[in-house]
């Protein structure tokens, strides 16, 4: 018995899904954008899975917990109830060295462990250049939106993303138009 593979959506949080807030770490500071929830929509209704992928340092730098960001996603799964697949997260500095930390896969791999993940039709879609190196780094297409830092990470690519958009639900639409 063979599993088919499934093609995933992985999403950075602070910027594509949720407004930039530097270290968000309260829920009455999270900030979903009026868009987030037609764009998560449009991908489960064209077979992706939803997969938040999120650096968050500020748990290894002691400026919030791990329970304070886990409230957080509480929140994001009720306000986008059945949208959202799974979250994995990064605690680390950036500096640790660890092999979670976007660019590098580690939190890719756990989702591919999870899921069976068709990789070459899935997408790594964020607003900094390190998302778009982390899909490379995975071997998916890439989508740089232009919100959070997007806008800074635009004029600054060395390598080209597949998809540069104004915001989340944009990249969506080109993404289930191909």
């Amino acid at each position: 018995m063979t599993t088919e593979l499934r093609k995933a959506a992985f999403i950075d949080r602070d910027g594509t899904l949720l407004e930039e807030v530097n270290f968000l770490s309260r829920v009455e500071d999270m900030r979903i954008f009026p868009y987030t929830s037609e764009a998560l929509e449009a991908l489960k209704q064209n077979g992706f899975l939803v997969i938040v992928v999120t650096n968050q340092s500020g748990i290894g730098r002691g400026i919030y917990t791990e329970d304070d960001m886990h409230s957080i996603h509480r929140a994001m799964e009720s306000s986008l109830p059945e949208l959202i697949d799974n979250f994995h997260f990064c605690p680390h500095l950036p500096d640790a060295g660890c092999t979670c930390r976007k660019p590098n896969t580690g939190m890719i791999e756990l989702a591919k462990e999870k899921f069976a993940i068709d990789m070459e039709r899935s997408w790594m879609i964020g607003d900094k250049l390190l998302d778009i190196e982390t899909g490379f780094n995975a071997g998916t297409r890439t989508a740089l939106v232009k919100t959070g830092y997007g806008a800074g990470s635009a004029e600054n690519l060395v390598r080209r993303p597949d998809i540069v958009a104004d915001d989340l639900l944009e990249a969506v639409r080109q993404i289930i138009s191909e």
